[in-house]
């Protein structure tokens, strides 16, 4: 009788050991033991993957589990390449999320580039964001002020790619303002956008704040080899707003800039689908999203992190010393919907902007 009750109290105690293994298991956080890979869009030392890098050194602090934290680059193509190698090849087992800009705008203007549709990736936080326009002040006549661009002579603007937003948005406010111009695209980064601004094969360029701040101020702006344009605000259908990152910089918003030329607020074709632009860019400028088909747990545990992220001291810190300004992350359960409408361009827009693409090809 004794061992019958000796065997039952082990078995009993077997049974719950291996129950509290499974257990301890279970209440693992997903990415213990794991690596996670951050893909970022455009080559290595542009305003993406600075940004990208600095997120990567903080976000492993606060992701549960520790994973080993990994930066790749993927450019090409206004970043497209690396947004379609997340979304149709890399694995989607949470161990793979994007870092992207500009993505959200070049699907909205045409999806039909993306195997895997854009809209069905997990997005799990997004970073509206805005760009500033400069120019080489030896542009003839003479550039001293930012409304002299009204009468520039020989303007050459440079780009990444003809569909990006702000190569679009380059083009538009000349062409609002008059200003005939060349466009030259083909740029693999930014670095190598600015270097061909140094040497003169270009004399106009666009940049995000970070790098304007962090780059162009110091190398161009303090040295008068240029002076800034205009940046492009966020309008959210009813009004523009000024971003936090635009504080201390004396630049004026292009509405107010060609007031300032013209007299009045812009208006007319153009101007309606500048406003597009910036309605659906200026939202999800950068997007943080997982492959379609990621494990819940993933999305759940990034997203957590990040909400951390935004409150990391050390993180404000070294981003101010680096990029001029503190990122903003929005992350929750509100986000689909934001980038689901901001995805979104009116069908008359994308049609004039399919169009206005293509004419900068020819």
């Amino acid at each position: 009788m004794a061992s019958w009750v000796g065997r039952i109290a082990a078995a009993g105690c077997l049974i719950a050991g291996l129950s509290f293994g499974v257990a301890a298991r279970a209440e693992q956080p997903f990415y213990a033991g794991k690596r996670l890979n951050i893909l970022v869009n455009f080559a290595v030392g542009g305003p993406t993957d600075i940004e990208g890098r600095l997120f990567a050194k903080y976000i492993a602090r606060h992701i549960a589990g520790q994973p080993n934290i990994l930066v790749q680059n993927m450019d090409g193509a206004g970043g497209v390449v690396g947004a379609k190698y997340l979304g149709e090849v890399a694995p989607k087992d949470g161990t793979y999320v994007g870092y992207f800009t500009g993505t959200g705008f070049i699907y909205a203007l045409d999806p039909s580039r993306f195997r895997a549709d854009f809209r069905t990736y997990g997005f799990v936080a997004i970073q509206g964001g805005t760009t500033i326009h400069y120019v080489r002040t030896d542009v003839p006549p003479g550039m001293k002020d930012a409304t002299d661009i009204a009468k520039a002579q020989g303007i050459v603007g440079g780009g990444l790619s003809a569909e990006t937003s702000k190569d679009i948005r380059m083009r538009l406010g000349l062409d609002m303002i008059g200003v005939p111009h060349k466009y030259v695209t083909g740029y693999r980064s930014s670095p190598a956008a600015r270097l061909a601004f140094q040497k003169g094969e270009i004399n106009m360029f666009s940049e995000s704040p970070p790098s304007y701040r962090s780059i162009v101020v110091p190398d161009l702006i303090d040295t008068r080899q240029a002076i800034p344009l205009w940046y492009d605000a966020y309008f959210d259908g009813g009004e523009f707003h000024k971003p936090s990152y635009m504080d201390g910089l004396d630049i004026l918003p292009f509405h107010e800039l060609f007031r300032k030329i013209k007299g009045t607020l812009p208006s007319g074709q153009l101007w309606d689908n500048y406003l597009a632009i910036t309605a659906s860019d200026g939202t999800v400028l950068r997007t943080i999203c997982f492959p379609p088909g990621t494990p819940p747990a993933a999305a759940t545990a990034l997203t957590e992190a990040i909400i951390a992220l935004n409150a990391d001291q050390d993180y404000k810190a070294e981003a101010m010393s680096t990029i001029g300004f503190v990122p903003e992350w929005q992350a929750g359960p509100q986000i689909e919907k934001i980038v689901q409408a901001a995805l979104s361009v009116p069908p008359e827009a994308r049609t004039f902007l399919n169009d206005y693409v293509k004419a900068a090809n020819r």
